[in-house]
Formats: C-alpha cells, sequence, structure tokens
C-alpha cells in the first residue's frame, strides 16, 4: 500500500487569487500546495491588458517572498479586447493565456464575450502567436436548462471553433459532463482539459438532497453520478489531454449563505490531499503525479518543474472555516476528516 506520494510542482492551471486581504488569505495555501498556477482575471475589475496583468503578478509576488511560487498569467477577454493586445501579451513573457467568459456565465463576468465570432480576430492572433484559450464552456441562453449549458456550449460554440482554428490552443475549463470528456479525447492535439477536485467528488445530490448545500455551488454547476464517474476516469486515465485545474474559488461565508449566493468552492487549503483520496478511490493513485505535474506543462509548453510537494498518508481534519481577510470562508469537506495530508 502507497504510504507517500511524491510530486513535481504540481501545476494548478485554473486558480483564483482575489486581491488585497482577500488574496493573502489564501495565497500562501496556493504556494504551498503547487510550484505554478494560472491565475484567473475575473476580478471585480477585470484584469484586461497585458500591464495590469503585470501589475496583479507583482501583487502576487510580493505575497509569498521565498516560496518560489510562480503566477502564471492570463487576460480576460471581452468583445473590445485588441488584437494587437495578443503580440503585447506574448511579448511580455508572463501572459500564457486569454479567458473567455460568455456574458454572465459565472462570477464577475459581466464583462465577458457576447458574439464569439465577433472574436475570430483575436483568436487567429493567438492562434499565431501560439497563447492559449481557455474557456469557461457554458451557454448562457436562458432557454437552456443549467444542467444542459456545458453539452449546448460544446456542440453550439466549441464545435466550430475548432474547426475554424485548428492550430489554436484550447483548454475546455473545469469539464463536468461525460459529453465534455467525450469531445476532448476526440478532438485534435490543441485541445485540452481540466479537472477541479470538487467536481471529482460531488454530484448534484450533494448539491440539493436534504436541504440546500451553499457551499457546494460553484458554476458550472455538479452534474449527475453518471457524469462525475466520466470525470473520475477521465483523471485517472493517463490520456495527458487532462491535468490539473483547481477553480479554487474563495467567497466569504456571507456571500455564500444568502439569498442569492455566489458561486465557487474553495480547495486551496487542501486542494492535494482531495486529488490523492479521489485517485486513491479510483485504484489509480500511480496517475496523479502525471496529472498534476506533467501533463500540464506539456500541453502550456513548459518544463516540468523541479519543484516536489509530498503526500504522507496521514489523518488531517478540515476546519470548519478559514480565515478569509476580515471575515470567514468554509473549505471544501469542512469538518471531515481527509486520509492524506501535504508533508511540510
Amino acid at each position: 500500500m502507497i504510504q507517500r506520494i511524491e510530486l513535481n510542482g504540481p501545476d494548478d492551471f485554473h486558480l483564483h487569487l482575489r486581491q488585497g486581504e482577500q488574496m493573502a488569505a489564501v495565497v500562501l495555501d496556493a504556494a504551498k500546495n503547487s510550484a505554478r498556477a494560472l491565475v484567473m482575471p475575473n476580478l471585480k475589475i477585470p484584469i484586461r491588458t497585458t500591464a495590469e496583468a503585470l501589475a496583479y503578478k507583482d501583487a502576487i509576488v510580493t505575497q509569498v517572498p521565498g516560496t518560489g511560487f510562480e503566477p502564471l498569467m492570463s487576460l480576460y477577454l471581452t468583445d473590445e479586447t485588441p488584437k494587437e493586445e495578443v503580440r503585447v501579451a506574448k511579448e511580455s513573457g508572463a501572459i500564457v493565456a486569454f479567458k473567455l467568459y460568455p456574458q454572465g456565465a459565472t462570477t464577475h463576468s459581466s464583462f465577458g464575450v457576447t458574439n464569439l465570432k465577433g472574436r475570430y480576430g483575436v483568436f487567429e492572433a493567438m492562434e499565431k502567436e501560439g497563447l492559449v484559450l481557455c474557456l469557461h464552456g457554458e451557454v448562457t441562453d436562458p432557454k437552456v436548462d443549467i444542467f444542459d449549458r456545458e453539452k449546448v456550449f460544446v456542440d453550439r460554440l466549441l464545435a466550430p471553433l475548432a474547426q475554424a482554428f485548428p492550430g489554436l490552443k484550447m483548454v475546455l475549463e473545469h469539464v463536468t459532463t461525460q459529453e465534455g470528456v467525450d469531445f476532448v479525447v476526440g478532438g485534435g492535439a490543441n485541445l485540452a482539459g481540466t479537472l477541479t477536485a470538487h467536481h471529482l467528488w460531488i454530484n448534484r445530490n450533494d448539491l440539493l438532497v436534504g436541504g440546500i448545500k451553499p457551499h457546494h455551488y460553484c458554476l458550472p454547476v455538479a452534474k449527475r453520478e453518471e457524469h462525475r464517474l466520466a470525470l473520475v476516469k477521465a483523471a485517472t486515465s493517463g490520456n495527458p489531454k487532462f491535468f490539473l485545474g483547481s477553480d479554487s474559488a474563495p467567497h466569504s461565508v456571507g456571500a455564500k449563505e444568502c439569498a442569492s449566493g455566489c458561486a465557487g468552492i474553495y480547495t486551496g487549503r487542501h486542494l492535494l490531499a482531495y486529488y490523492a483520496m479521489a485517485f486513491e478511490q479510483a485504484g489509480k493513485l500511480e496517475a496523479l503525479a502525471d496529472f498534476a505535474g506533467k501533463f500540464g506543462a506539456q500541453f502550456y509548453g513548459l518544463p516540468v518543474s523541479d519543484q516536489k510537494r509530498v503526500l504522507v498518508k496521514k489523518p488531517e481534519s478540515v476546519p470548519l472555516d478559514l480565515d478569509y481577510g476580515t471575515e470567514k470562508l468554509v473549505p471544501f469537506r469542512a469538518g471531515e476528516t481527509l486520509t492524506w495530508t501535504l508533508e511540510a
């Protein structure tokens, strides 16, 4: 029985760090669990230019001196993003991706794209420069059921986009459906998908049965059990098209436990333990190292990190809450005992 796991890196290719005192409350968790992380640009005022991203990166690095943690930066794609910004982003050496949010799809997405075809000039520039397009894969058509939004996005928007730009690297982020998994598997080498720790654990029953669980609410929303099992199979398959992207998204208790609660689950404190337990339950613990530390780096054209993180088979309790600036947040699986612990 495996009692110790050594991981290169790892890399987290989808992370929310917020700003100010809220960032200060969570960024050390990120640095403990990962060597590099792709930081999302959907702040209250989004990161839309290279200059803004570089300033944000400096603010992050200032919070984690001596850790070796490297933020990889992304820009928020809007209907007004000029294609010239792609060249500037590439030349900076710090920007590795643009993030596409359909307008209104999730937290702080009001600046998002309303017309995908209207962005084709930017996609052509990204294809030329070798930058990655990260996609929040949901449609926002009110006639589409919330549990079908990823499937419809894949059929209606992603399939034509992949056909139009076969050389554009794209990541379908936080995949939640069998259809999403199938599309990534069947797509070209330019297409990959990230899988979160929480979507490997919860289905929609965990959100709704026995009363609404606001701390299990995220977007894309958790789906049926058959879809959760498809995600676990993809994560543990050894297919290099799938890699770690936590989508760890902190929100205060007050922002979650209210009449219109925010979408997002905070997995940052115990991230690697959540993944290790899911892989172990699937009988594929040996597949975790490549999923967490190799496949994402390869897709993004980065060297595999020479940093190491070690997990040991040791119980650790998840706190009921964590400090979040002047407020509190509730972490994923609060109050439960995990079977893996990140070695100091």
